[in-house]
């Protein structure tokens, strides 16, 4: 029998003292590793972390509170959590040519919470304490608390809307963050599908908004964040941009110049996993006068950071700076372009038309279908993405007219130009099988047949790019 590697020592190990407690969350672990291997993941959100990234966060730092900030701790003891974040902004700086990082936010909506209230509060709570010679917040009478949470109050925010590609916190009605604004959307040109500079302008010389959100997790074209902050100069607005889908282009060196958001923006927020590729988690890029309010998203926003998730950011980060992780990005976006045009060839509808960037928007109403009928139908022959609204979508965000796929994780394994073109037979095959049960946007017919071939021909596609090859679980 051949040695074992250590990374083969290392997962088999800690299954093996999962399983002594609880079998069933074992199998699970194990198992959701065969079915990630058998399937042809396309979320434009997920990827494959490094076993790197994933053991960092299996270990003792998961024990330690530690509110605050580095060498500024609510909790004695925490020298060694100080060196974990201290590292990972470091990396995090040097990655992103940023002047400041903050790697404490959970995920990426607390991301956006952090910067919105550090906004809130640079814009309205400085000056207001400038009012009253800079006093603390905390000597405040409750009158004066009263008139605070009054200007606080109405400020307003202008995001992209969820259908033209924006997030659920850039300003959607439901969420938290089209809570605390008075919100107005900006959506694309209806003949391009793509964002209209001009008419951004207008609206946001109409509406004044406070605050200007760029990014996206659903358009497939690049956004020029120098045309944006000349609108939000403009207009007086700080301009923030959510980098969470496509951090990994810019890490990597594709989007660079006018694309770049952190030559641009007041202040940038991502996730640390999707084309990045690290653990789950957030963090926050900003100018050095944004930063006292940005360490304060503990206890703002945020509960006790997490030491091991922060440790998991360091070595993603940290890898992230390899020149490998340059070619990696560049290959992500000619493998998206690769699959919109083997779609496009076989006559399926592209929002937009096509693509910059990591994923492509397919509008599946030519087939007679919802999104939500074409998730399942792809989903059951082995093929996993996500429904998702387009532009004006008919259908709303639930049942929605669109499929959202995306190429980071397949990049990942090291699939090209050729399997996209295969992929792009395959859903083709698929949705071009289904058809919708009368009266229902939900339920559908294809053939079990030709799904069990679809699958079996994913799995063979799959067969030479293994996916964690330095891991057996035996």
């Amino acid at each position: 029998m051949p040695e074992l590697n250590a990374e083969s020592i290392a997962f088999r190990s800690a299954l093996d003292v999962v399983r002594s407690v609880e079998p069933r969350i074992a199998d699970a672990i194990a198992q959701e590793l065969t079915d990630q291997r058998e399937s042809l993941k396309l979320i434009a959100s997920e990827n494959y972390a490094s076993p790197a990234v994933l053991l960092a966060m299996g270990n003792w730092l998961s024990d330690k509170y530690a509110e605050g900030t580095v060498g500024r701790r609510f909790y004695a003891g925490c020298q060694n959590v100080d060196i974990v974040e201290s590292v990972a902004a470091e990396h995090a700086k040097a990655l992103f040519g940023a002047p400041y990082a903050y790697v404490q936010p959970h995920s990426g909506i607390d991301a956006n919470l952090v910067a919105y209230w550090a906004i809130l509060a640079d814009r309205v709570e400085v000056p207001y304490l400038k009012k009253f010679e800079k006093r603390q917040i905390n000597d405040l009478t409750d009158a004066e608390w009263a008139e605070l949470r009054q200007a606080f109050g109405n400020q307003r925010l202008l995001g992209m809307s969820l259908d033209a590609g924006g997030h659920l916190t850039h300003g959607f009605r439901p969420n938290i963050s089209g809570k605390m604004f008075d919100q107005r959307s900006y959506g694309v040109d209806p003949a391009t599908g793509q964002i209209d500079y001009a008419a951004l302008l207008e609206s946001a010389k109409e509406f004044k908004p406070a605050v200007i959100v760029g990014g996206y997790s659903a358009y497939p074209r690049k956004v020029n964040f120098a045309k944006m902050r000349e609108i939000a100069d403009e207009v007086g607005a700080t301009f923030m941009v959510d980098m969470a889908h496509f951090a990994g282009l810019v890490a990597g060196g594709v989007f660079t110049g006018d694309f770049n958001p952190i030559e641009h923006a007041h202040i940038v927020t991502t996730t640390t996993h999707k084309s990045l590729r690290g653990p789950r988690g957030g963090a926050v890029f900003c100018q050095p006068e944004l930063a006292p309010q940005v360490d304060r998203g503990c206890p703002m926003v945020l509960g006790g950071p997490l030491p091991h998730v922060m440790a998991a950011k360091a070595i993603a980060f940290a890898e992230a700076r390899r020149p490998e992780f340059a070619t990696y990005a560049q290959q992500i976006v000619t493998n998206s372009q690769a699959l919109a045009e083997g779609l496009l060839k076989r006559g399926v509808q592209l929002v937009s038309g096509g693509t910059d960037n990591h994923l492509v928007l397919l509008d599946v109403h030519p087939f007679g279908i919802t999104g939500r009928q074409a998730e399942q139908a792809l989903l059951d022959s082995g093929i996993v993405t996500n429904r998702n609204a387009i532009p004006n979508d008919p259908n709303g965000a639930w049942y929605t007219s669109g499929i959202r796929v995306g190429t980071p994780a397949l990049t990942s394994r090291g699939l090209g130009v050729a399997e996209m073109d295969q992929i792009a037979d395959l859903i083709h095959t698929v949705l071009a099988a289904t058809t919708p049960a009368e009266g229902s946007k939900a339920k559908f017919t294809l053939d079990p047949a030709l799904a069990d071939r679809i699958s079996k021909q994913a799995t063979e596609l799959l067969a030479p790019f293994p996916l964690y090859p330095s891991v057996d679980l035996g």
